[in-house]
């Protein structure tokens, strides 16, 4: 399959997901030809667990890689472009083993998604924060024109790269190395602002820097990467600002300095096996994984220090932070085994806050406000379930690399 089949193939498969229809980000993506963004590209060899990790890494410039890279670039999932922050032009084709990834190209249903609500027209001033491989910065050029694009990563490599590569392609926007946190003011204001990295709280310059009429997307979650949210702010003509916080299932990876936590593989073969502390037969149902707008909550309300385990079969949800843990299985008609360990009740936590949750409606999204102190705080549409997004962090950086 050559270049422009696979490009088709991709924009098909999309269609057919329900997450891209007919419309400038879609002929711009048929249009965009990735590999002139990633002519180099990571794919792992070695196996779950296997330490240290190892990575080959592909070139579009070698034949004998084309087939394996042009399936990693038009196949969907992330497309890895870095490791330990090199350098990008000019890199030797060549394994790479411990370290870690730093980079990579957002899985694609992800991006077409953020593109369809993003809503790019011609002549749109577009502030793409997070370059990465410049991707946003490739299809807001191709739909808006190169002028009034302006693409800013906090990592010289990546937009040194991204200036040449889009360069390639015809397209000169401007490409500033700086703070995603700071936006960039010079350029203010913009009709669109897309955060392609996971923040906890709304950078409160990027909404400064909002045109009237102008729309701003970013992820946002707590430590926990287990219940993201989409915010979107928008100004309206007057100046006002109108915000919501809705509950998705996948999102950006996280942004620089942003902490994170996960179950490792020792946690969750615990969680498996062990017997627990203690063992319930409850007649209570947990929150269904389709009650994102729930779990959302949750990860906000219960501490943000909950994990899911989501390779498990039923519920398995941990607390890396104390070692407690909760694992809950279907048992026969309205009946669950829930075992725990720890000194939490997460069982207990879920269900009190689930009965919060549906006397507030049930809500999958609710609204954002921006406090004149500078605090923001999410809210269901009745006011009865609500909390406060984290306080600017000291010294943060808050771009992606």
């Amino acid at each position: 399959m050559d270049s422009a089949a696979a490009r088709a193939a991709m924009v098909t498969r999309l269609e057919e997901q329900g997450v891209l229809g007919p419309g400038l980000a879609r002929d711009a993506l048929l249009a965009l030809p990735r590999e002139a963004l990633m002519p180099q590209a990571y794919v792992r060899r070695s196996a779950p667990g296997e330490t240290p990790p190892r990575w080959d890494l592909l070139d579009w410039a070698a034949p004998q890689d084309r087939p394996e890279l042009l399936g990693l670039l038009y196949g969907g999932a992330s497309v890895l472009v870095q490791h330990d922050g090199e350098r990008l032009l000019g890199r030797a084709r060549r394994a790479r083993s411990g370290a870690s990834i730093t980079s990579m190209s957002t899985a694609m249903g992800l991006t077409a998604s953020l593109l369809e609500e993003l809503d790019l027209r011609p002549g749109q001033r577009v502030l793409d924060v997070g370059t990465g491989a410049g991707v946003t910065a490739a299809v807001a050029c191709q739909v808006c024109g190169d002028q009034g694009v302006v693409t800013l990563d906090r990592d010289r490599h990546l937009t040194d790269a991204a200036a040449v590569r889009l360069e390639g392609l015809g397209f000169r926007p401007q490409v500033v190395r700086g703070s995603g946190d700071e936006g960039c003011p010079a350029r203010a204001p913009f009709d669109r602002v897309f955060v392609s990295y996971t923040v906890d709280r709304v950078p409160a310059a990027l909404v400064e820097q909002l045109a009237p009429g102008g729309r701003l997307l970013a992820h946002v979650t707590t430590a926990s990467p287990s219940w993201p949210a989409l915010a979107v702010v928008e100004r309206t003509a007057d100046g006002g600002l109108e915000a919501g916080l809705r509950a998705v299932e996948f999102a950006h990876r996280a942004g620089h300095g942003m902490e994170r936590i996960w179950l490792d593989e020792e946690f969750r073969q615990r969680i498996a096996t062990e017997p627990g502390t203690w063992t319930q037969r409850s007649m209570l149902a947990p929150p269904a994984d389709t009650d994102r707008g729930f779990w959302l909550a949750a990860d906000h309300l219960l501490g943000g220090s909950l994990v899911r385990d989501f390779g498990a079969e039923h519920l398995v949800i941990g607390a890396p932070g104390c070692g407690s843990w909760l694992r809950a299985e279907p048992v026969g008609h309205r009946r669950w085994n829930v075992t725990s360990q720890g000194p939490r009740d997460i069982w207990k936590e879920i269900q009190d806050l689930a009965d919060r949750w549906r006397a507030a409606g049930s809500p999958d999204r609710y609204r954002l406000f921006f406090d004149p102190d500078g605090g923001q705080r999410a809210a269901s549409e009745c006011g009865r379930l609500s909390w406060r997004l984290p306080a600017v962090r000291p010294l943060d950086e808050g771009a992606a690399s």
